[in-house]
């Protein structure tokens, strides 16, 4: 292939012919095409965060395998997937219908009248209806053919010109049949961000009222479809097959916390390092901001948020501009037991044991915290790590994005605790014991609607929120540290080239902050980790719950 043209970091592009045409930077996952049609699965489902490039992989899929793009080799040659003789030669091959829900909204915002809740759905189902229209335009040639009766070019005008529920939920196992008719090979069936529709709906309160619809198109497309040769469906989250696809019992679901296709969404760590080479980004401000997210034990950075740093030369958050934080509000104001502490904690760098297999992932379906938690995992809104079952905010940029929905939801004062975190933090690196329990005192009086101050775990939360801002100078805290000896409670290790002190604090409830500061000398917390840092603070923290006051001890730990 000749030389490329120099690349531009564009934005908003989400076809991958535009792309390679206008020479927008793009990094390399074709190999998704090879990964995914060697599986063989009938129909799949992918889930992944939004803005994580399920749309341009979708794009990229119609434009190998469409055979609108048939002899457009040129747009994949120098790709991963153009490596195998067998795969060029399936190149603009097959019929392919791609459709992207990704526009299918209501048309009002209103959530109490039940008038505004019929016309709503009655929107959503309306879009879906124009998608097909124009799927049927885009192949309206084929009819001119002795192949199709009058019976098929009046279901055809039927589909553009009067619509009704049951012929949109079986158009398109009715267009495969023609395709297949016309050109002699099965189609392909590409369906993008399938569950905003429903997610809309859930939110605006009209759910019941499009589910059947739902179901019944999805079923009508996928089930038995003998003209179809593969299906590929991704979206933010598997509803449940209780209600969506309880019918589809071929189809392989990969979610945000599945290991299959790890690196096809997203971009990897080595992906973004040679990225910031390139363009003289510093790789450890990228990765404060946005790495977090874990696929297979693989780090995964959001690549709109990345190229968007990129563009501009900063990072910020990035979710603001195209995200609501509605969603995330709702959720996290699902006053389960345990959930806020579980969001107060994760704010402050600990992670959440998650048992992700009991959700229904249907978004009316929520009986407990982990519930919750496991949707907002699939929404980006927390990271999870397979192996050890635990969500935690993945970065900085999330963090913010919680920031603002707590500070709107009104969550007591936690918004005024946390901003003294800084001065609290300064006070301790002081060996300011009193000005340190003074703080933590403070924190409490402001968030004791948030927190039941009545146990261990409750006092844990308010010093991960006392030292919220420590993050930006050390790595996420460590809970209950292994010291050979016993467990430390919270460490935190600073990072490279910071020039900060570790701290090791250790909480005693009930007891004395001079009995803790004894406990880690005792048990030798602190020689743990003499061999990573330079210097180390003893941090004793203790709670009486009659007084309700903190008291805090300080001390340098000098290695002997």
């Amino acid at each position: 292939m000749g030389a490329r043209a120099e690349v531009r970091y564009g934005l908003g592009y989400q076809n991958y012919g535009d792309m390679m045409r206008n020479h927008i930077f793009y990094i390399d996952k074709t190999d998704f095409i090879r990964e995914w049609w060697n599986q063989g699965d009938s129909v799949t489902l992918i889930t992944r965060p939004r803005r994580f490039g399920k749309t341009l992989n979708m794009s990229t899929v119609e434009c190998f395998f469409s055979n609108r793009y048939q002899g457009r080799g040129d747009l994949f040659e120098g790709r991963k997937v153009w490596e195998e003789e067998g795969f060029r030669a399936l190149q603009g091959t097959y019929p392919v219908i791609f459709l992207s829900f990704a526009g299918v909204k209501p048309l009002y915002g209103g959530r109490n009248d039940e008038k505004e809740r019929t016309d709503n759905a009655e929107s959503v189902k309306d879009a879906v209806k124009q998608l097909l229209t124009d799927i049927y335009k885009m192949h309206k040639d084929i009819m001119k053919s002795d192949l199709f009766d009058e019976d098929d070019r009046a279901f055809f005008r039927s589909v553009r010109d009067d619509m009704s529920d049951r012929t949109a939920q079986t158009a398109l196992r009715r267009l495969c049949g023609y395709l297949e008719r016309y050109y002699g090979k099965k189609a392909i069936v590409l369906l993008d961000e399938y569950d905003t529709p429903m997610l809309e709906a859930w939110l605006s309160h009209f759910w019941d009222q499009v589910i059947s619809f739902f179901k019944g198109f999805f079923v009508n497309t996928f089930k038995d479809n003998a003209n179809m040769e593969r299906g590929l469906i991704t979206g933010i989250t598997r509803i449940s097959k209780e209600s969506i696809f309880s019918e589809l019992n071929h189809l392989e679901v990969v979610t945000t916390t599945s290991d299959k296709y790890a690196t096809s969404f997203g971009f990897t760590e080595e992906e973004v390092h040679g990225l910031c080479t390139g363009t003289g980004m510093d790789f450890r401000d990228v990765e404060r901001w946005y790495d977090g997210y874990l696929m297979n034990g693989i780090h995964i950075y959001n690549p709109k948020s990345v190229v968007d740093a990129v563009r501009r030369g900063k990072c910020r958050s990035y979710w603001t501009g195209t995200e609501t934080y509605e969603a995330l509000k709702v959720y996290i104001d699902l006053d389960f037991d345990g959930l806020r502490e579980a969001v107060v904690g994760m704010l402050g760098g600990a992670r959440c044991r998650v048992d992700a297999t009991t959700s229904q992932n249907d978004m009316t379906t929520f009986k407990t915290k982990d519930d919750v938690l496991t949707l907002l995992i699939h929404l980006g809104y927390l990271a999870y790590d397979e192996d050890t079952e635990e969500a935690f905010i993945p970065n900085q940029e999330i963090a913010q994005e919680y920031m603002r929905a707590i500070k709107v939801g009104g969550w007591g004062g936690l918004t005024e605790a946390l901003n003294c975190s800084e001065e609290l933090l300064r006070s301790t690196w002081a060996l300011d014991g009193e000005a340190v329990a003074a703080g933590m005192s403070a924190i409490h009086d402001e968030t004791a609607s948030l927190l039941k101050y009545n146990n261990e775990n409750s006092l844990t939360c308010t010093v991960l929120m006392a030292y919220y801002s420590a993050k930006a100078y050390y790595m996420n805290p460590i809970m209950e540290l292994p010291s050979g000896k016993d467990y430390a409670y919270v460490v935190y290790l600073p990072k490279r080239g910071i020039g900060r002190p570790a701290l090791v604090v250790e909480l005693k409830w009930n007891k004395s902050a001079r009995g803790a500061i004894a406990q880690i000398k005792d048990r030798q917390y602190a020689a743990w980790i003499a061999d990573y840092t330079g210097d180390i603070l003893l941090v004793g923290i203790s709670y009486d719950k009659k007084s309700k006051e903190h008291a805090c001890l300080i001390e340098t730990w000098r290695k002997t």
